[in-house]
C-alpha cells in the first residue's frame, strides 16, 4: 500500500500539527461563561470550558496550569485567547503558551467585568481567527506528528483485534522515528511488570514503577474496592472479569517496541519512541493531559462503544465488536471486526489503520469531530484550599 503524501501546518517552536484551531481558554471556573461568550460572537473559534483552577494549590495548581498551557501551545492550535478573573494567573497561563511562539491575547475579568472582556477578547479572537486562516498545510514527515493511544469500554474483541490493529500503527510509527504517548496507570494492574521489562534502562524503569507504585498505595490507603469501576460495569458486561484481563488488553495496544520514557500527566516528551505517562484512565481526562502533552492525533480501540472526542486532538475510534460498529456507527471511524472473521489478517488491518491515520493528518474530520464531541476536562490530584 503506498503511503499517502502528508500536510501538516508547522508551527513557530517547529512542531507540526494536523488541525489548525483558534481556542478561547479560561484559567478559572468563573471565566468559563465569558469564553463561551467569545465564542458565541465569533463562529470558529473554540472555548475550553473546564470545572476548576479556583483554590488549587501545589502539584494539583501546576498540573492545571501544564495542563491548560500545554493546551494552548499544542501544534494543533494557531493561537489562543486566554480569560481569567485574576490578572496574575491569567498571565502565567498565556506567557507559557506564548513561549511557544504562536500569538496569544489576555484579558482579565477584575476591574473590567464580563462585558467590556467579552468585547476586547472578540476582537482579539477575531482578527486571530483571520490570521489563522490565512496559514498553508505544508509536507510534514510522520515522524514529526506526536501520536497518543488509549482504549475505552473494552470487551473481549478488544484485546483480540482492535488493540493488537492499534499496536501495528504504533510498532510502524515508532519506526518511522516518530512519537507515541500510552498511559491509564491504573488499567496497567496484574501487567505492569511486563511494561517495566520493555523500558529501556534501570532510571525509566524506577520511574515508571514508582508512578504506579504510588497509584496502588493511593488505593490502599483509601481502604476501598475499585470493582465495579476497574474493571468498569461497561468491561464486565463485554466479558472482563478482571483487572488482569483488562490490562492485557490494553499492554496489547502498545505494540513491541521499547518504553523509552516515563512521564507525568501533561508532561512534553523528551525522547522519540513510546513513552508513558502517568494517568487517569478515564477517557476525557487521559487525553485532556496528553493532548497537553503535544499529541496532535489519538488511537482509541473501543469494544462497547465509547464516545470521547476530544476539542483539539482528534480521536480516531475503532472496533472489532459487530454489534458496536452496526448501533453505534455514527461514532466509530474504523470497523475491523472482519479480524475476528479471519477476512484479513492483523497485517492488513493495521494498514487499513494506517490509511485512516493519514487522511485524518491530512484533514479528514473523525467521527467524534463530527458529532461535536469536544470532551476536556482537567485532572484533579485532591481537594482545593
Amino acid at each position: 500500500m503506498a503511503a499517502e503524501r502528508l500536510t501538516g501546518f508547522r508551527r513557530p517552536d517547529g512542531r507540526v500539527g494536523i488541525r489548525n484551531h483558534v481556542v478561547v481558554i479560561p484559567v478559572d471556573d468563573l471565566s468559563n461563561a465569558a469564553a463561551e461568550a467569545v465564542a458565541h460572537l465569533v463562529p470558529g473559534v473554540l472555548p475550553l470550558p473546564h470545572a476548576y483552577g479556583r483554590l488549587q494549590f501545589g502539584e494539583d495548581l501546576e498540573l492545571s496550569f501544564r495542563t491548560l498551557i500545554g493546551t494552548g501551545a499544542n501544534p494543533n492550535v494557531a493561537a489562543a485567547v486566554v480569560i481569567g478573573i485574576e490578572p496574575n494567573w491569567t498571565d502565567r497561563v498565556a506567557d507559557g503558551i506564548a513561549e511557544s511562539g504562536k500569538p496569544v491575547a489576555r484579558f482579565s475579568i477584575e476591574r473590567h467585568g464580563d462585558f467590556e472582556t467579552i468585547r476586547n477578547a472578540a476582537r482579539s479572537a477575531a482578527s486571530l481567527a483571520q490570521e489563522a486562516s490565512e496559514l498553508v498545510r505544508g509536507p510534514v514527515e510522520r515522524g514529526e506528528l506526536l501520536l497518543s493511544i488509549k482504549c475505552g469500554e473494552s470487551d473481549t474483541t478488544s484485546g483480540l483485534a482492535s488493540c493488537p490493529t492499534t499496536a501495528e500503527v504504533v510498532d510502524r510509527h515508532v519506526a518511522a522515528g516518530g512519537t507515541v504517548l500510552f498511559g491509564e496507570t491504573t488499567e496497567l494492574t496484574g501487567g505492569e511488570h511486563l511494561i517495566a521489562s520493555r523500558c529501556i534502562d534501570d532510571e525509566v524503569r524506577k520511574r515508571f514503577q514508582a508512578f504506579f507504585d504510588d497509584y496502588a498505595a493511593t488505593i490502599e490507603a483509601a481502604g476501598v474496592s475499585l470493582l465495579g469501576s476497574q474493571p468498569t460495569q461497561g468491561n464486565i458486561r463485554g466479558g472482563l472479569s478482571t483487572i488482569e484481563e483488562k490490562a492485557m488488553g490494553n499492554i496489547a495496544k502498545t505494540g513491541t517496541v521499547p518504553v523509552v520514557d516515563a512521564l507525568g500527566p501533561a508532561e512534553r516528551p523528551r525522547r522519540a519512541g513510546l513513552n508513558f505517562m502517568d494517568t487517569s484512565s478515564a477517557a476525557a481526562e487521559c487525553v485532556t493531559l496528553m493532548a497537553a502533552a503535544g499529541a496532535v492525533v489519538h488511537l482509541f480501540p473501543t469494544g462497547q462503544g465509547n464516545i470521547v472526542g476530544n476539542p483539539i486532538e482528534p480521536v480516531i475510534k475503532l472496533t472489532a465488536n459487530p454489534l458496536t460498529a452496526e448501533t453505534m456507527s455514527e461514532h466509530i471511524d474504523l470497523d475491523v471486526s472482519g479480524l475476528l472473521r479471519l477476512e484479513y489478517g492483523l497485517h492488513e488491518a493495521g494498514d487499513r489503520l494506517m490509511a485512516l491515520v493519514d487522511r485524518t493528518v491530512n484533514g479528514r474530520l473523525t467521527a467524534a469531530e463530527v458529532t461535536g464531541h469536544r470532551e476536556f476536562v482537567l485532572t484533579k490530584l485532591y481537594r482545593s484550599a
